[in-house]
């Protein structure tokens, strides 16, 4: 419990005491009129002076505000595509080397694991042959090719060669692509270093999220080994009921809060927002996280935000200054102020939006225009109230 819902226990029973007391020096607070809440009569009670100022309200006026209708949505934390990544074995293999662990922070192009598999060496056999054969060939080529131009050689003899070389030409290049996929460098192999190893390298930096790798285990091209994220680049992921896309905006303000959070203090804004919805009829809407939120905050984490919609101008009040009394929602009017005390009144209203504390409320301005109201402790006048009509 904290101070100020301890203090609030006090004062009430402070003002219960005031009411039962039949102390010489503390009058009474006395009901002048009471008649039935519901039927929309007022309930009127009088204090002290005395008992006014251990109540310790605070009075103020009706203020006009200007609020929003806020549109409540769920969603979570998410990671931009371009930040996230996921890491296999293009031609399979078995697991040789594996030392990264969940959470691990890496950097791009680091090496995660190593490979092992026969058919690397085959590769690599192949892409020596053929890599042999295009440097004759080409030398061929080009030899056939100055024949020609001076009419030595026939036609067909010219097509053949022609043919020959870009046919090995293509085989090459996709066996460097190939090479390359794997991890394998053509240099290396070029030079006559052959190996049935190669390394998985880390295609971004950030840091392990998911790791399968396990020595000595077979993996196919389609096993996922790591999932890499990285968490500079995050946003909301909200969803929202596709009757309420015409309240959205791109740039509009999105407050919102961890699922323990009570505050929504982190800020985003809108921008990017769906076109389709699902059978479940929901839309989702993405937000730009400011940098100065994003501290603190991890993938998946779910997440409550508030979007202000309809701005208008409201007659309102501290929440603290509304009261509820048999299911019904009342403000304090400070009717009077007399030689004995002061004179408060009970006033029905009805509650509207409530933003930064305050409530708009609707009422009868023959009541309450430019009329102070007990905008603090007014839990102290209704339990003074309640006090009295259990008496009677």
């Amino acid at each position: 419990m904290n101070f100020e819902r301890i203090r609030n226990n006090m004062l009430i029973g402070i003002v219960t005491l005031i009411l039962i007391s039949c102390n010489n020096n503390v009058e009474k607070v006395e009901n002048v009129e009471s008649k039935k809440i519901e039927e929309g009569i007022i309930t009127t009670i009088k204090f002290t002076k005395e008992q006014s100022e251990l109540a310790s309200t605070k009075t103020g006026r009706i203020t006009k505000r200007s609020m929003s209708n806020i549109l409540q949505l769920n969603g979570k934390i998410e990671v931009d595509p371009s930040h996230q990544a996921i890491v296999s074995a293009p031609m399979g293999g078995y697991l040789k080397s594996a030392g990264m662990i969940v959470g691990t922070p890496i950097k791009k192009g680091q090496v995660l694991a190593t490979i092992e598999n026969v058919e690397f060496i085959t590769v690599q056999q192949e892409y020596l042959a053929a890599y042999s054969t295009l440097g004759y060939l080409e030398q061929e080529y080009q030899r056939q090719q100055e024949l020609r131009k001076q009419d030595v050689n026939s036609k067909k003899t010219f097509q053949k060669i022609e043919s020959e070389y870009k046919m090995i030409q293509a085989k090459v290049s996709a066996l460097e692509q190939k090479i390359a996929l794997i991890g394998l460098n053509k240099k290396a192999i070029q030079d006559g270093n052959i190996s049935r190893v190669t390394s998985l390298y880390a295609p971004i930096s950030g840091y392990i999220k998911t790791s399968n790798a396990v020595i000595g285990d077979y993996v196919t091209s389609t096993d996922v080994i790591f999932e890499i994220v990285n968490t500079d680049k995050i946003h909301l992921e909200l969803n929202a009921f596709e009757n309420n896309i015409g309240k959205l905006a791109i740039e509009q303000e999105i407050k919102f809060s961890l699922a323990g959070e009570i505050k929504f203090d982190r800020i985003a804004r809108v921008v990017q927002i769906g076109k389709t919805s699902g059978n479940d009829n929901i839309i989702i809407v993405h937000g730009d996280i400011s940098k100065e939120n994003i501290q603190g905050l991890l993938p998946e984490m779910y997440v409550k935000a508030k979007i202000a919609y309809g701005t208008q101008t409201f007659e309102a009040v501290p929440e603290d200054a509304i009261v509820e009394f048999n299911e019904k929602d009342y403000v304090v009017l400070k009717e009077k102020i007399t030689q004995e005390g002061t004179i408060f009144k009970l006033i029905a209203i009805k509650k509207g939006i409530t933003q930064d504390g305050y409530t708009a409320i609707e009422f009868s301005e023959e009541v309450l225009n430019n009329k102070e109201l007990v905008l603090e402790n007014a839990y102290a006048i209704i339990s003074a109230i309640k006090n009295s009509l259990e008496e009677e």
